[in-house]
């Protein structure tokens, strides 16, 4: 039995058992589990798993397990559930199952810390994009490889290859951005439990180029000329939050023998109707006023936003939410062609990996702790800042404040060049640290832009060093924790 076929095993274990997993998925990092009851799960046994970096207990049952091993965990953890093993939610071996009336209350009282209107709200935007993560990654950095090549061409180099070779690498990265709204209509229509097909319908209005022909007028508005493209991912959100709720509020009132062939037209020749003359143009305006006022907010605040920004990003990372900024920043890809908001964001990550590095030197000691920072420092300087943050900065407390600090001041750095109007850019959302560099795009041009990116990172990794090495620890944290 392979290791990831012994992890999935003692997770699913811990978790209650398959009985207690209503569904489950997987992003970057964590297995995301939809758990029947709270009660049943063994955290501090889960925790004890070789190989299990933390845990969120959220919405969904989150288990931290590292870029490359939750894709083997969550394939063994599936052939698991697939196979009923453990079907009747044994208690984990060798534990005790919780009183019921105490795990109720612990699964209320979750409920009522986490269900608010804005943690909903987020968690949903963050829903829809976690299942795009690896297309936006993959894609990213191809379009990155192939504007590389391009800049090569425009040097002067006119080698046969690579001219063959540009546009179909340009070609297979871009496509996918170029369709990004219909994917996230999809998933927006999964997530707001409606029909993915009629979500994925409705948003491909938004890109059709056909849209390019409809104009109409509106009293005190004036003419409106559509464009394809409008409204973008907002648009393509509300559209298919909308046509979600249209076809549930149709099929309650519809006989079920014409239900399949009345309910989807009416839902989408009513949400399209409604799309084309209202979301698109209000969306359109929302999108392009959130492109203004990010890029008005960091060349006008300057160092004090992107230390802000850099500073508070991991606190986001550590409950997920960071896949709420996903919208924006396609909406500044789509505007000027580059998000400057992501290589600003990126040095919390660099602030974490100074503040590891100053971790393992500290606590000479503490082997676990130690063989736990050299396993996650390669991933962390790649921009995978999840296994350092559950796995060291944050269960000692101190440091993961240091290292969201040495990251601020990473992203002053940025915002001083945004300040200035030299913007440091991604074309593509997804890579973050050294991987990001590819990607990095700016009016500085690609050799100075990449310059200002790495001196941050620099920056970072020194600030975070600095700040954890002389303030991270406590007399007592080093007495306790350095053995």
């Amino acid at each position: 039995m392979s290791k990831f076929e012994v992890m999935a095993k003692r997770i699913l274990e811990s978790i209650g058992g398959s009985g207690n997993v209503e569904q489950f998925t997987n992003c970057m990092t964590r297995l995301r589990v939809s758990v029947v009851d709270h009660s049943r799960i063994d955290e501090a046994g889960l925790k004890q798993i070789e190989g299990v970096l933390g845990v969120v207990d959220d919405e969904t049952y989150q288990v931290i397990l590292g870029p490359g091993v939750v894709n083997k965990v969550a394939e063994e953890f599936g052939k698991l559930m697939q196979a009923g093993e453990d079907a009747k939610g044994n208690a984990p071996s060798g534990g005790k199952t919780a009183p019921l009336r105490e795990g109720s209350d612990i699964k209320a009282e979750l409920k009522r810390k986490n269900n608010t209107p804005l943690k909903n709200f987020l968690r949903k935007i963050g829903n829809i994009f976690i299942p795009l993560i690896p297309a936006l990654v993959g894609a990213g950095i191809i379009n990155g490889i192939a504007g590389l090549l391009n800049n090569l061409i425009t040097s002067g180099n006119d080698a046969a290859w690579l001219v063959t070779l540009q546009p179909i690498l340009s070609v297979i990265g871009s496509a996918f951005f170029g369709y990004l709204t219909i994917f996230a209509g999809i998933n927006a229509a999964k997530e707001f439990g409606g029909t993915p097909a009629l979500g994925g319908a409705v948003a491909a209005i938004i890109v059709a180029p056909a849209v390019a022909n409809i104009s109409y007028s509106y009293p005190f508005f004036g003419e409106i000329k559509l464009n394809a493209g409008q409204g973008g991912i907002i648009g393509a959100i509300l559209a298919a939050g909308l046509i979600s709720v249209m076809e549930k509020w149709i099929r309650k009132r519809m006989p079920a023998s014409i239900d399949i062939i009345v309910t989807p037209t009416i839902s989408l020749i009513v949400v399209g109707l409604i799309t084309v003359f209202f979301l698109m143009p209000v969306s359109g305006i929302i999108s392009q006023g959130i492109g203004q006022a990010t890029t008005w907010l960091l060349a006008h605040g300057g160092p004090l936003s992107g230390f802000v920004l850099a500073s508070l990003f991991l606190p986001l990372v550590m409950f997920g939410l960071h896949q709420a900024l996903i919208p924006i920043h396609a909406e500044l890809i789509s505007q000027v062609g580059y998000t400057a908001l992501l290589p600003i964001l990126a040095m919390a990550g660099a602030g974490q990996v100074g503040s590891a590095i100053a971790t393992y030197i500290k606590l000479k000691a503490n082997t676990r702790m130690r063989n736990m920072i050299k396993g996650a420092l390669p991933v962390g300087f790649l921009g995978i800042g999840e296994p350092l943050i559950y796995g060291v900065s944050l269960p000692l407390g101190r440091p993961f404040v240091t290292a969201c600090l040495g990251g601020g001041f990473g992203g002053a750095l940025l915002g001083l060049f945004a300040m200035t109007g030299n913007f440091v850019g991604s074309v593509a959302i997804g890579p973050s640290g050294l991987v990001l560099i590819p990607l990095i795009q700016g009016p500085m041009g690609i050799g100075m832009t990449i310059l200002g990116y790495l001196l941050g990172l620099i920056v970072s990794y020194i600030a975070g060093f600095l700040l954890t090495y002389f303030f991270g620890f406590t007399k007592q944290m080093l007495l306790e924790h350095n053995r």
